[in-house]
């Protein structure tokens, strides 16, 4: 296994692989709406993690010849279990690091990132590793959050505190939770060609119950209520303004309660 290049602050429970699927299901539409790859093209998917962003490139695009990599041994064996209960035989998968790439320059028509780069220290030198490898003329797709996008109702002081201990502790770490902001300069820095990005907005209220359950409460409050031991051992919070922001966040999933977040998806040649 290669030397990891970044530290993923969420973790690598069974509740976290559980909340990635529940992301992944609840944003199919919103977020790969217009992912679809031709017959034949190589694709390679970065940071695929347990595969809940894999299941839907392979049935989006069957006929394309997938190369799936993770740094993580354990969540690319749960990746091969999905994808293998699935029926489709598209994908390969390989242990692998972003800034260590096992392949020669110009080996693929397609590389696909989603969620990966908000966990780097460096997305700059990973987007530059990734350049190399893709064929001239081929496409770049990247897929970003932005945690400061969120805004809901009704307000809470302390719902917001919670989620900007998200945010700083990626920061301390060396990440950037905020990078979905970010992915034209980065892209056109990296030298890109071409870039479009497309703001793909949740907005949830109780007319969207799929919504409510699959991403505020399963996605979004999961992912904050998992720094909870980090966020008060650290001191950036009290217990108490700790309980009642997440109380405050599961209010914003009741009748009269909405909840927006704005992901950011980026397309460029190279």
């Amino acid at each position: 296994m290669k030397a990891c290049s970044h530290k993923y602050v969420h973790g690598y429970s069974e509740r976290e692989n559980e909340r990635l699927v529940d992301q992944a299901t609840t944003l199919t539409e919103l977020l790969h709406k217009d992912t679809r790859y031709p017959p034949g093209a190589i694709v390679l998917e970065v940071g695929c993690g347990v595969g809940a962003q894999t299941i839907t490139l392979v049935t989006h695009s069957p006929e394309t010849c997938f190369t799936c990599m993770d740094i993580t041994e354990t969540s690319l064996n749960t990746a091969k279990a999905r994808i293998k209960s699935s029926g489709y035989e598209n994908a390969a998968f390989l242990n692998a690091d972003i800034f260590d790439l096992p392949f020669l320059d110009s080996s693929f028509d397609h590389i696909f990132v989603c969620f990966v780069l908000e966990h780097l220290k460096n997305p700059i030198e990973a987007l530059f590793h990734l350049k190399a490898k893709l064929k001239d003329n081929g496409t770049i797709t990247i897929i970003e959050g932005d945690h400061g996008s969120t805004f809901f109702h009704p307000y809470s002081k302390e719902a917001w505190q919670t989620i900007q201990c998200l945010i700083d502790l990626q920061a301390k770490g060396g990440a950037n939770s905020l990078i979905g902001r970010q992915l034209f300069p980065l892209m056109t820095q990296a030298g890109f060609k071409n870039i479009t990005v497309s703001p793909r907005m949740v907005y949830v209220d109780s007319n969207f119950p799929d919504y409510v359950e699959g991403f505020t409460k399963n996605t979004f409050i999961a992912m904050v209520e998992g720094v909870r031991d980090p966020s008060l051992g650290s001191g950036m919070i009290d217990e108490a303004t700790w309980e009642k922001g997440i109380d405050d966040l599961y209010r914003t999933t009741e009748s009269d309660g909405t909840f927006c977040y704005t992901f950011f998806k980026g397309i460029a040649y190279k």
